[in-house]
């Protein structure tokens, strides 16, 4: 990892700033901003101190103690009265423009590969299409707010884009060093075992996923109906 040029851990940190920039401009939660902040700042500490590099545990560190934290967190937050109330506050249209950050993250992934750091898997030059979800973003995000809310236009997108971000989490997973490795035993994804990029699943994945769950429970959601109307 000594061995990567500069430019790449300072535009993947860039790119972590902007889609906490851009989840915060959806949601207008202080709250929210202060819990990003501490959890992406002890994640940096983790990711700084080694924790992630042992591959040999199961489950992974990075599993256990960078990607369940947030998994439980996002769980809570849907089946609490108060987490409820929080998610159906966030402005949907901005939230679809959120996932404009998938551009310079695949972008990321893909100079990460060319650094033989990570898998061609997880590029789009392998099995990973999740740029089309960035790419397609403020297209949908225009086409479906204009005049009226288009749902399932946003339902359909939402659900595509899901199932592409599921099938990179599952080859990441699989491409991982660690006993469930079954891809890239000659290349594997050893960059986010590593400051900053361990903060791609810790944070970045987490948040995305975060975004389009808080659609599908606003775009299916009855009492949220009248709302939609009126933006």
């Amino acid at each position: 990892m000594e061995t990567l040029p500069l430019f790449l851990p300072i535009l993947f940190g860039l790119t972590v700033l902007g889609s906490l920039i851009l989840f915060y401009l959806a949601i207008r939660s202080k709250t929210f901003l202060i819990l990003a902040i501490g959890w992406i700042t002890l994640q940096s500490v983790l990711g700084l101190s080694g924790i992630y590099q042992n591959t040999e545990l199961v489950p992974p560190r990075l599993m256990l103690f960078g990607v369940l934290p947030t998994l439980i967190f996002i769980t809570l937050t849907f089946v609490t009265e108060k987490g409820r109330a929080f998610i159906d506050r966030v402005n949907l249209k901005t939230l679809t423009h959120f996932h404009s950050i998938r551009i310079p993250v695949e972008i990321v992934l893909l100079l990460l590969y060319y650094n033989q750091v990570m898998s061609v898997y997880i590029t789009f030059e392998g099995t990973n299409f999740d740029i089309i979800s960035g790419i397609t973003a403020p297209i949908v995000g225009y086409l479906a707010f204009r005049k009226s809310t288009k749902r399932q236009l946003l339902i359909w997108w939402n659900m595509l884009c899901l199932l592409l971000l599921f099938n990179v989490v599952v080859t990441a997973v699989l491409a991982l060093p660690s006993p469930f490795q079954q891809l890239a035993f000659d290349q594997p994804n050893i960059a986010v075992m590593y400051f900053p990029f361990n903060l791609l699943p810790a944070f970045v994945v987490p948040l995305v996923l975060f975004a389009h769950l808080i659609s599908f429970r606003q775009l299916t959601g009855k009492s949220e109906l009248a709302e939609f109307q009126r933006r």
